[in-house]
């Protein structure tokens, strides 16, 4: 094998990949301007997607503020910086961890669901069906989907905030002998408006990156059940890694170096 033309060919692939997934994105996002927009699938999708995932993100964010106020603690107090357990665990989970963890999350769950379900739309050629009824599978199926994870998913991060934050208090209060109300006050005279927006709007650019990888692959799937499969895992690992990157990509764009 030529090692230069698979070169050029992977990177090829990559490239023509990276377009058609911003086309669809871009398609899917702005679909509705032009009307009909379908109420009632995007309320549908911002229930399964917003309020069907706060069990699993609150787990997860009180777990989280836990085993962070305690590595905190734990590394702080090499320094005798124990004090300053609240200010950094607030600053980390709203900055970092909340929107972080809430959005895997959310990707596990939905950016694979909404694979699951279109592509067993697409290989059950219900789809194709649809376009012969004259409906336009974008404004039916992908915008609202994509509308409603951009939108819900700051909402979700914001419940994560607060979930982590109390778990973190928890820990603080009852294991490591801090005092609640301090511990209370220390942190909201430490964050700022800053660092909750940058928080949330991390959170609507992850929604917006889950939904796409989500409803991209699962439109795009072929070769039935095993195709289905292949579709609802390829959305997941692509939304991790988007949300990964884009992640590093945005924190270098709000921190002050």
């Amino acid at each position: 094998m030529n090692p230069v033309a698979y070169t050029g060919r992977a990177a090829l692939s990559i490239l023509a990949e990276i377009g058609a997934i911003s086309i669809f994105a871009l398609r899917g996002a702005f679909a509705w301007v032009s009307g009909p927009f379908y109420t009632r699938e995007f309320i549908t999708a911002a229930q399964r997607i917003g309020f069907n995932s706060l069990p699993v993100v609150g787990l997860t964010a009180i777990f989280t503020g836990a085993a962070l106020a305690l590595n905190i603690y734990d590394g702080s107090a090499r320094f005798n910086a124990e004090t300053f357990l609240p200010q950094i665990l607030a600053v980390s989970i709203v900055r970092e961890l909340g929107p972080g963890f809430a959005a895997l999350m959310v990707a596990g769950r939905s950016s694979s669901g909404m694979a699951a379900e279109l592509g067993a739309m697409r290989v059950s050629d219900q789809i194709d069906a649809m376009s012969t009824l004259a409906v336009d599978p974008f404004k039916y199926l992908i915008s609202p989907r994509i509308l409603a994870t951009t939108i819900m998913l700051p909402f979700i991060v914001l419940v994560a905030d607060i979930i982590g934050i109390l778990g973190g208090w928890l820990v603080a209060v009852y294991a490591l002998d801090f005092e609640g109300a301090t511990y209370i006050r220390n942190i909201d005279a430490f964050l700022t408006t800053e660092d909750v927006t940058s928080g949330l709007v991390k959170a609507g650019v992850f929604g917006f990156l889950i939904s796409v990888m989500g409803c991209y692959y699962g439109y795009k799937s072929r070769g039935g059940a095993q195709g289905v499969g292949g579709a609802t895992r390829s959305a997941v690992v692509a939304s991790a890694v988007a949300i990964l990157a884009s992640n590093y990509i945005m924190t270098s764009l709000f921190v002050d170096f």
